[in-house]
């Protein structure tokens, strides 16, 4: 009897009143002990004041039934396709949409609509991917922040490749604990992309000089996030670089003089389509003619066969670095072993021998920048040493 003369008054009740008698209802629905009479006349009600002319009214039912699971499942489903101001708590909170409904909204929806799903708690892997493949940036950056969102490694690499020329993205990203190696090194590469084109865009430097640098810089960056990366996230950054193209040899030969024997082996396995545990006993072997036959079925030219060669060497020598900052930075003194060495070979061709320079430099650099550090650090123990003395 309530639920009928509800509906007869609020057929020419103000809006804001309707609002709120919506509210109740929809409050009475799911806490109320309704007679089965009551409950299918309230079922109509709701059923009717979705097609009110006021959003005011649809936003009301949305906020009561947006977190409940008993809530009219039908009810639910409009709301959810509903204007975006009355969608939103729905989308956001409401467990009684599948992921088929979330998907299928996140395709047709706006922004503001995706955003919303990026937000939701315990979000399957499925939806991530519909985000990730057609999301808005804003939704994308949602999804990343997300502490309960399941990603794929294949999502991760498809918003970096969608969105990680846009800061935020890549900020968000970066400072994640778990983020993959491989899609780490996807966003640094983005990164210097977008460095170069504005540099030649303001003729800065030319075309040539600016990939050359960006070139380098996303080397030094793989050669970094591979000395903080083990076990199958290793395999994974190595697989990631061949598929770009980044795997080259001036990288392997980067990564054997920075001491980070892990990432050659790598390398050279994923290169020569070797287990792991032969390219280890080859590169062990003292004779010289396996490591050749190695780099030759990693496909390198022999002109850098010497480098390699003299480089395992030193590092042999020398022990592998197990710090991440050590793994990372190149030798000097073994560049410069491996300079001297090419410098009267007769095999080595201008372009090794230009990049065994222009590492010798930058290592020269890093040691000088470490020192200087170092002095700085011990003249600021002096002091507070001296001082506490004087107290």
């Amino acid at each position: 009897m309530i639920v009928r003369q509800f509906i007869s008054w609020v057929r020419t009740a103000p809006a804001g009143e309707r609002a709120e008698a919506t509210r109740a209802l929809a409050r009475a629905w799911i806490i109320s002990d309704l007679s089965e009479e009551d409950r299918a006349a309230a079922a109509g009600a709701l059923l009717m004041l979705l097609d009110d002319p006021s959003p005011l009214v649809r936003q009301a039912m949305a906020e009561v039934f947006a977190r409940s699971l008993e809530a009219p499942g039908a009810i639910v489903q409009a709301l959810s396709l509903d204007q975006p101001s009355v969608a939103l708590p729905v989308l956001e909170h409401s467990p009684l949409l599948i992921d088929a409904d979330l998907v299928d909204i996140i395709a047709t929806g706006n922004c503001v609509m995706q955003c919303a799903i990026a937000r939701r708690i315990n979000l399957p892997a499925s939806v991530c991917a519909a985000i990730a493949e057609v999301g808005s940036a804003s939704a994308a950056l949602e999804l990343i922040e997300n502490p309960n969102a399941e990603l794929a490694p294949f999502s991760w690499d498809r918003i970096v490749e969608r969105h990680g020329h846009l800061a935020a993205i890549r900020e968000s990203m970066l400072v994640l604990e778990d983020l993959p190696a491989a899609t780490r090194v996807a966003l640094v590469a983005k990164l210097s992309d977008t460095l170069a084109q504005f540099v030649v865009a303001r003729n800065w430097l030319s075309a040539d000089r600016a990939e050359r640098i960006a070139s380098e810089a996303r080397d030094r960056s793989a050669v970094n996030i591979a000395a903080r990366s083990r076990g199958e996230d290793m395999s994974g950054l190595v697989r990631h670089l061949r598929a770009t193209g980044q795997l080259t040899a001036g990288l392997i030969l980067r990564a054997l003089l920075s001491g980070n024997l892990e990432l050659f082996d790598h390398a050279l396995a994923e290169l020569s389509d070797l287990p792991p545990a032969r390219v280890a006993a080859l590169l062990h072997d003292r004779g010289g003619a396996s490591l050749q036959a190695l780099l030759t079925r990693a496909g390198f030219p022999p002109s850098t066969f010497a480098a390699f060669r003299v480089a395992l060497e030193a590092s042999q020598e020398s022990g592998f670095v197990d710090t991440p900052g050590g793994a990372a930075r190149l030798r000097r003194r073994m560049v410069e072993r491996v300079l001297t060495h090419c410098e009267t070979d007769g095999q080595a061709t201008e372009p090794l021998l230009i990049l065994l320079r222009r590492f010798a430099t930058e290592s020269a650099r890093e040691e000088a920048r470490m020192f200087c550090d170092e002095l700085v650090a011990d003249d600021a123990i002096a002091l507070a040493h001296d001082e506490l003395i004087a107290a």
